[in-house]
């Protein structure tokens, strides 16, 4: 995949940028000329990220999920851009909450969906004003697991279902400023998102009687480890950022970037087999067979 480098790269926004996907595309981006405003979560991560840089990288603290702090970040960007705007926003920022549907806290399932989904939202259109001065490009984030939802990781896979539908809407909805939206859906990727699974588990607050609690344990530490073999196996961020970059380059970018064999299998599993099937498939991938 070609990604042109415009003539003059003008700045980007991208969230999650403390480490893995998001860390690769601001050090890439900016590497590339681009003004980069990194979203970190914090000071340190931030410093750490800006070592990293060759230049052009300007780290911005922000929590995705409060929404004074998303309108003080495009603040601060938009003070630092004026009316050149912003050529991009790469909307990266996310979390993986696993567990079976069940025994999932209501409260953690609305923070997966904080996170993933109404992030996105609140920094897309924090984003929008600056975007329209640029005719700038929306690029979303999504997963294999927007396409098909493994067990034990339905909260993220509804995250990113619902980002499928999002990044849809938009693209239809600001088309008239000619404003392109893409979707990327990484397969498994190799990031420390993974590796945090484990812990994640551990700290859930899970209700329901020491028989079903038990009854799904062994289910549960199988599909981790499987998830966690997946992404050391699956692709590398890099071929991510090539999908991002070439979505914020391109001449005509797509509406969607499937990345890695597996992601464009889901895509046609999920239109053409029989839900009997795809859930073998499924439950086999993630070791429950």
């Amino acid at each position: 995949m070609t990604s042109p480098q415009p003539a003059h790269p003008g700045a980007v926004w991208i969230t999650g940028t403390s480490t893995g996907i998001g860390a690769a595309c601001a050090l890439d981006l900016a590497g590339s000329g681009y003004r980069v405003f990194a979203g970190v979560r914090s000071a340190a991560d931030g410093e750490r990220l800006r070592s990293q840089a060759t230049a052009g990288l300007v780290p911005v603290i922000v929590d995705v999920t409060d929404a004074l702090a998303v309108r003080a970040a495009a603040t601060q960007i938009e003070a630092a851009v004026g009316e050149a705007g912003l050529a991009g926003v790469v909307c990266n920022a996310g979390i993986v909450v696993p567990g079976p549907l069940e025994l999932l806290p209501t409260s953690e399932f609305r923070r997966q969906l904080e996170v993933n989904v109404l992030g996105t939202h609140a920094v897309a259109v924090a984003a929008l004003p600056l975007l329209r001065r640029a005719r700038g490009r929306i690029v979303i984030v999504g997963s294999i697991s927007g396409l098909v939802s493994p067990p034990f990781l339905g909260a993220y896979a509804a995250s990113k279902h619902a980002l499928e539908a999002v990044a849809d809407v938009l693209r239809m909805e600001l088309s008239r400023w000619q404003i392109a939206v893409s979707l990327v859906e990484p397969d498994f990727i190799a990031t420390p998102l993974w590796g945090k699974l484990d812990s994640a588990v551990a700290r859930l607050s899970i209700d329901g009687s020491p028989e079903v609690k038990q009854s799904y344990e062994s289910e549960i530490r199988q599909v981790l480890r499987a998830s966690a073999r997946m992404a050391r196996r699956g692709a590398s961020a890099s071929k991510v950022v090539r999908a991002i970059r070439h979505a914020l380059c391109a001449q005509y970018p797509k509406a969607r970037y499937p990345i890695g064999i597996r992601a464009r299998w889901a895509r046609w599993a999920a239109c053409h087999l029989p839900a009997s099937v795809l859930d073998w498939f499924l439950g086999k991938a993630m070791g429950l067979h």
